[in-house]
């Protein structure tokens, strides 16, 4: 058996890489992805597409092994984000505004690379390896999409694994945590009502634009007073809206805002103080607010168990000098979603090219190495055999 990557493979898979990247498209529209990834998937013997009760955009295929074992699960995601890319290179966006700025051409890349080391070496895999190529992470709602369209009424994983590039760490290395990877995330909507009126006026009036600000700057308590000077929180608000001309004292404000932390203990505590400090600064103001959650993804948390396994692949992949430990990041993952489900590892890739500045996740100028494919791909199959030698 041999879980290394071809350079006729290797050349392929960076070609559907450049291609994808010239051709983004955001969550939900990822259309034209999903034809060419099945399409490079049915030119594999061995891979079957599977199809959900409910349609998605996204791929779901599966590969036979001719070895007994059980059924193990492979991730990538394939959406871009509103972004205008700022690099020149030949296969830049040619998508205007829309970029692949967090490299999920690269995870879909990588997760076909493997595809092609598992379908050469089929008679040697153990049981059934699942394929899931995910719509619409970047939304943070795919893996839930893909859920209620029946996904696990289709394939039924005793593992699952996921990868994610990380463009601070060099290419050639594999991050392997152990615990928490990526933050637990609460967004949600804070709207204060006052009274509106004339702004010369102000007795007869209740300024909601002055309780937010009182609520904006007491907000930022809830890390520097309320939380362990040792635990990971953000609390951001993002957007403020409120008010039209100078004289007019509005009757509404609105607020987006997140909350992330690295312990899911650290986040509910987070919320809590967060729905006392807006539901009693706005009374102070005489103003009522109400709190709207919009989005709450869990934590992205590899467990010592999964550790193990998922250490043994990347050393057999990259070698155990280029397998490390780096801290966690508090992003947020929708993969997340799976791990509450299947045991699952998530990986980190390196994907920064050395002696080169490394653009972070979402940044015009961001850059995924071309040479960390062949990692991602030599890692995601080895997890296979690694999990069926457990």
């Amino acid at each position: 058996m041999d879980i290394r990557l071809t350079d006729e493979e290797e050349a392929r898979i960076i070609e559907f890489r450049h291609d994808m990247h010239m051709h983004p498209e955001l969550s939900h529209r990822e259309f034209r992805t999903t034809g060419n990834i099945k399409a490079f998937l049915s030119s594999l013997e061995g891979i079957e597409i599977l199809e959900l009760p409910k349609k998605t955009t996204g791929v779901v295929a599966r590969l036979a092994g001719g070895k007994p074992g059980c059924e193990i699960a492979l991730r990538a995601d394939i959406d871009a984000i509103c972004q205008t890319e700022d690099n020149d290179l030949p296969w830049k966006s040619r998508e205007e505004g829309i970029m692949h700025a967090c490299g999920h051409d690269f995870h879909t890349a990588g997760l076909l690379g493997a595809a092609m080391i598992l379908s050469r070496n089929r008679d040697a895999v153990p049981g059934t390896v699942d394929f899931l190529f995910q719509e619409a992470e970047e939304t943070t709602d795919g893996a839930r999409e893909m859920i209620d369209a029946g996904i696990f009424e289709v394939i039924h994983p005793a593992a699952f694994f996921g990868e994610h590039n990380r463009p601070e760490v060099p290419v050639g290395k594999v991050v392997c945590k152990n615990g928490a990877l990526m933050a637990a995330k609460t967004n949600f909507v804070i709207r204060i009502f006052g009274r509106g009126g004339h702004g010369s006026m102000p007795h007869l009036c209740v300024d909601p634009i002055v309780a937010s600000a009182a609520i904006v700057q007491s907000l930022q308590t809830i890390v520097s007073r309320n939380t362990d000077p040792l635990e990971s929180v953000v609390l951001s608000v993002g957007s403020i809206h409120g008010g039209s001309i100078e004289n007019l004292v509005v009757d509404k404000v609105e607020m987006t805002a997140s909350i992330r932390a690295l312990s899911i203990e650290a986040r509910e505590r987070a919320v809590r103080r967060m729905e006392t400090v807006v539901s009693s600064t706005a009374e102070a103001y005489e103003c009522r607010a109400e709190i709207e959650y919009r989005e709450i993804l869990p934590l992205t948390f590899n467990s010592e168990d999964m550790y193990r396994v998922a250490v043994r692949a990347a050393e057999a992949a990259v070698g155990s000098e280029n397998v490390i430990d780096v801290p966690p990041t508090l992003a947020s993952e929708d993969f997340s979603v799976f791990m509450e489900k299947v045991p699952s590892f998530f990986y980190w890739i390196g994907s920064g090219t050395p002696g080169e500045t490394a653009y972070a996740w979402h940044q015009s100028r961001f850059k995924a190495d071309d040479a960390g494919l062949k990692v991602a791909a030599e890692v995601m199959a080895a997890a296979c055999f690694a999990f069926a030698e457990r």
